[in-house]
């Protein structure tokens, strides 16, 4: 029983980190909520400056956990520039949101980042009202993606010149090796589309990032191409497994994560989305596979293997890890530890009183109302 007790508590160590990232969203959404209504009457680049403000203060939170509580050790290969930029970060996708953040704050970027996400999420409770707010763009599959609705909201955003570190995954959906029928389709349309078949990583999808680039070719400064792989997420047999949910991150079930970066100049995008589909296929062959050569941080004729080396090599000590020179990235407590601070300070004085506490309640119900309502009626 005492052996069932401690496993049980070690289980639960994402439950602390849960609360707090939860139990402060209705804090947040009401500071927010009141510098939207303050900053009604100003230019909308003040509000922007601030918002981005908030998010980074929120973000450095959930970074905290994500990073210090856990410990995982980040390990960073290829060319991150060290000055924020407006840029379109490209990546395979798993659990690979935090890694966007992951990678913002050590530009001192985080509060620029921005999603293209799944229509779907728009109804989470506070967070799909705000996602939107912040500068997220909803998409649509297939034949129901709104080209015009994403460029005008890429365009009002590039008009108050707001900052840009635009995530997208084109995949469409995470890689998930316990679902074969979503692998084998999507090696089937590629195969019919006569496109290289990709072993670690979804056929992409080029729609998103074709009205992203086009959009704001002008505005940007580069692509990130990031490729992300989790160790311990091959079994004893060899065979890749599903990369860590969030609770198994919270749980400390990943000990490293390793991002790879190729930082793209829009000179060498292809403009028209017949060409810029080819070029997205192979730089997901780059993950995938043998194919990368003349980059910039290795030699002119040398080649790389991404995911394949990273989970197929036959030498265990090329496994788990990718080519090249690598960093390991530690994070400051200073970058996370005050914004914990500050937002778990003032949650906590609100939940004191009874007057905070239906102010808290009432954030929950009716911002999620609110929040369902608008963006039911607004892109």
């Amino acid at each position: 029983m005492l052996l069932s007790l401690v496993l049980h508590t070690y289980s639960m160590r994402y439950v602390l980190p849960a609360a707090v990232m939860m139990g402060t969203a209705p804090t947040y959404v009401l500071a927010w909520g009141a510098w939207r209504l303050l900053s009604a009457v100003l230019p909308a680049r003040f509000y922007r400056e601030v918002d981005d403000r908030l998010y980074t203060i929120y973000q450095s939170m959930v970074l905290f956990f994500f990073e210090n509580y856990t410990g995982v050790q980040v390990t960073i290969y290829g060319d991150l520039p060290k000055n924020k930029e407006n840029v379109i970060y490209l990546s395979n996708h798993q659990f690979d949101w935090i890694i966007a953040d992951m990678l913002a704050i050590r530009q001192n970027a985080l509060g620029h980042v921005r999603y293209v996400l799944k229509d779907g999420l728009k109804w989470l409770p506070l967070y799909g009202w705000y996602f939107s707010q912040h500068g997220g763009v909803y998409v649509k599959r297939s034949a129901k993606f709104n080209e015009k609705e994403m460029r005008e909201k890429l365009r009002a955003q590039m008009k108050t010149e707001t900052p840009m570190y635009l995530v997208i995954f084109p995949e469409g959906t995470r890689y998930n090796p316990e679902m074969p029928k979503v692998i084998a389709d999507s090696q089937s349309f590629a195969e019919k589309e006569g496109l290289a078949i990709l072993k670690h990583v979804l056929t992409p999808r080029v729609k998103a990032t074709h009205v992203a680039i086009d959009t704001m070719k002008n505005y940007l400064d580069a692509v990130y191409d990031v490729t992300v792989a989790y160790e311990g997420t091959v079994d004893h047999k060899g065979q890749r497994k599903l990369a860590p949910s969030m609770t198994e991150f919270l749980c400390k079930e990943c000990p490293r994560v390793h991002i790879f970066i190729d930082r793209i100049e829009l000179k060498d995008i292809p403009e028209e989305q017949m060409y810029m589909r080819r070029w997205l296929h192979e730089r997901f062959e780059i993950k995938d596979k043998l194919l990368l050569t003349g980059t910039s941080f290795l030699g002119p004729k040398q080649s790389v293997r991404l995911l394949i080396e990273f989970y197929d090599a036959k030498d265990s000590k090329r496994r788990n890890k990718f080519p090249g020179k690598s960093v390991h990235s530690k994070l400051s407590l200073k970058k996370t530890l005050p914004s914990l601070l500050f937002l778990g300070g003032l949650t906590a004085s609100m939940l004191l009183t009874e007057s905070g506490r239906k102010l808290y309640v009432k954030t929950w119900i009716y911002g999620t109302l609110i929040g369902c309502l608008w963006v039911s009626i607004k892109p």
